[in-house]
């Protein structure tokens, strides 16, 4: 009877590391999924941020004189 029972467990066992590594497969998917999306939107940020340290160092276009009447 025991050898019947660790034949079952081991079966069992088998069956949920199966599982197990499928889940962290799809896992690992979603994670690099995430980690793309995630650079895509570092990189939009950043592109954003250089464009407006560009326009706020830029100087201010000269005003004209005003003509005295």
């Amino acid at each position: 009877m025991s050898l019947k029972n660790t034949i079952e467990k081991i079966k069992a066992l088998e069956a949920e590391k199966r599982n197990l590594q499928m889940e962290i497969e799809a896992l690992k998917k979603i994670a690099d999924s995430k980690a793309a999306t995630l650079e895509s939107e570092v990189c939009a940020l950043r592109d954003e941020v250089k464009s407006l340290k560009m326009l706020v160092s830029e100087p201010e276009p000269p005003t004209p004189n005003k003509i005295q009447t």
